[in-house]
């Protein structure tokens, strides 16, 4: 039934999945990542149940976007070569997505390969300051693209003269459970470079190149991999460490409270949206007689049956298979406990950062879990709502990008505008 409220409810796809990974890239036309028309073109003729021709339409979609950049490239148009470079990332990022619901993840690495890579000729091509900044951590490094907002004649002169150096506000931009750097990009890093501020993402442990290229899992207690991005952030010369933020998107909604519980640092933080208790995610559509084994604690039980229900659809299989890899652990009853370990609620009272908590209409995957972690940290913490009737609701409000960014850094610039008094005196 459609809904009134939601001027896009008759959906780009009769599966709800699909229909908000289409919204999800179209989002990303505002910052350059999308051209709607070869989008909808591109997914219009795969049926609902063609797991294969939904793999094959993005990914097919990304090697023609990255033909055209090759060659605009080879024709020395720099400009045109960026933004098909960028457009390209955004593709093999959804076919990487896509990879989920195949029966063999035969193409995910060589797809995230792609995926990186004309991401990688974007950052070297589309004229913008980026440094890759590998950031130290428990023995090996976890890579990062530092975006200056300063232009490359201003990073010539400081180069030349360290002492023009004019430390700015900086944004590190926190992904979440499955999106790519891509994706960040669209969230918040554009948006942070069109207001002046730096900004820095990375990969972290269970995501994108951690997981899929050197198997590093996710870890709950994302204070272990904040500090030591902060620690390779505040000591720069570009970076005013007294205007430090953080913007979290997606299951970052957990992650970034977590670390701010620990690390108080940062001057103002954002999730996108509020996450205190990822499991919910994954037994809000659970049958409550599977919950109650895992309950009793009886998980052979609950294996065999998990196992008999995803035998009937090995769709679902394949995509519980592509969910539960960055946990790290074997088993249904093993790897739903192990999420359970990634809850708040008992630590983010002691957060002491200024937290915007957005809060769509329509929460597909976490509702009502961004006012229950504003009533946890009362003192801190400031709601913003979206909605349907602005084309800005569901998770991460897919389609209401410009909306959205011009609330949080308007709520950004206001909570930094203290730090700045003085600073051209």
């Amino acid at each position: 039934m459609p809904d009134h409220h939601d001027p896009f409810s008759a959906g780009f796809s009769g599966d709800h999945g699909r229909d908000f990974e289409i919204r999800s890239v179209l989002g990303g036309a505002y910052s350059g990542t999308a051209d709607v028309g070869e989008v909808l073109a591109a997914v219009a003729h795969v049926r609902d149940k063609d797991h294969q021709g939904w793999f094959d339409a993005w990914h097919t979609l990304g090697d023609r976007v990255a033909q055209v950049a090759d060659d605009a490239a080879a024709a020395g148009h720099g400009t045109s070569a960026a933004a098909a470079y960028l457009r390209a990332s955004a593709y093999y990022a959804a076919a990487v997505n896509a990879v989920a619901a195949l029966e063999v993840d035969d193409d995910l690495l060589p797809t995230f390969r792609k995926h990186r890579a004309a991401w990688d000729r974007w950052v070297d091509t589309s004229g913008l300051v980026v440094e890759r900044l590998a950031v130290p951590y428990e023995g090996t490094t976890l890579p990062g693209y530092f975006f200056s907002a300063s232009d490359a004649a201003s990073t010539a002169a400081i180069a030349a003269d360290p002492g023009q150096v004019r430390p700015r506000s900086t944004l590190v931009a926190v992904n979440g459970s499955d999106g790519s750097l891509t994706s960040m990009w669209t969230a918040c890093v554009a948006g942070a470079l069109r207001r002046g501020y730096h900004a820095f993402v990375f990969d972290g442990p269970g995501q994108q190149s951690m997981l899929f290229e050197h198997g590093v899992p996710f870890r709950p207690d994302f204070e272990a991999v904040l500090t030591p991005v902060l620690d390779a952030l505040v000591g720069r010369p570009d970076v005013d460490e007294g205007r430090v933020a953080v913007y979290g998107s997606s299951q970052a909604g957990y992650w970034v409270p977590r670390a701010l519980a620990f690390e108080h640092r940062p001057a103002a933080a954002v999730v996108d949206p509020g996450v205190v208790d990822v499991s919910a995610s994954w037994t809000s559509s659970m049958p409550k007689s599977l919950l109650k084994l895992l309950q009793e604690g009886k998980d052979h039980a609950f294996d065999r049956d998990m196992d008999l229900g995803l035998r009937l659809s090995k769709a679902t299989a394949a995509t519980w298979r592509f969910r539960a890899r960055p946990y790290g652990v074997e088993g249904y009853a093993a790897t739903l406990r192990e999420v359970q370990r990634y809850d708040a609620r008992d630590v983010v009272a002691q957060v002491t950062t200024p937290l915007l908590v957005t809060s769509p209409e329509g929460e597909q995957f976490w509702p009502g879990q961004s006012e229950e972690l504003v009533r946890l940290t009362p003192d801190v913490s400031s709601l913003v709502r979206f909605t349907a009737a602005e084309g800005a609701n569901l998770h991460c409000q897919p389609l209401g990008r410009a909306l959205t960014e011009q609330r949080v850094f308007d709520w950004l610039d206001e909570t930094l505008a203290p730090r700045l008094v003085g600073e051209d005196d």
